[in-house]
């Protein structure tokens, strides 16, 4: 078994939600990657996207995730950090990677001011069109994917262990 548990996929699909709880069921420490970029470029991330542009921004996550090495953690990261291919290749090597996924319809309904989420989206992309893009990077890089569209955060939770004890077999 890896040693870490990754949790990739859209913003409000609830990565930190259910990585602060899974990691107290299993015992593992949790770990917010954007908190973490955050705190190294010492600004909120809508901040960074403002200053470096959603170009520049990739970058500093791509390189931040590349460079963490936890042990025992389940890290929730941002919905971007799957255009990063080190980091997504580093993620692969220590972690197993679950992508919580929501279908668009859904998000839509969740998601309504992406800007102040520090969400990386191009000027004039629409939330669709970001989420038709990703969804591909997130199925490629996944290792268990979760189908939580109709799931309480305890469904989602009972089946992201009954999937991660299948895959550790």
């Amino acid at each position: 078994m890896k040693e870490n548990i990754v949790l990739i996929g859209m913003p409000g699909v609830g990565k930190s939600t259910i990585g602060v709880i899974l990691a107290k069921v299993i015992g593992y420490r949790f770990m917010d990657s954007d908190l973490v970029i955050q705190e190294t470029e010492g600004k909120l991330l809508k901040d960074i996207i403002e200053e470096k542009g959603t170009k520049g921004f990739l970058e500093v996550e791509n390189r931040i995730n590349a460079s963490l090495s936890p042990t025992k953690t389940v890290i929730a990261t941002g919905g971007s950090v799957v255009y990063g291919e080190e980091a997504m290749e580093h993620f692969k090597e220590i972690s197993t990677i679950v992508y919580l996924k929501a279908e668009f319809p859904v998000l839509d309904k969740r998601l309504n001011n992406i800007k102040n989420r520090g969400v990386v989206i191009e000027e004039g992309q629409t939330l669709e069109g970001l989420y038709n893009e990703r969804v591909v990077l997130y199925e490629k890089y996944a290792d268990i994917i979760i189908e939580e569209n109709d799931l309480s955060i305890e469904e989602t939770l009972e089946l992201l262990a009954e999937k991660l004890n299948e895959y550790n077999q």
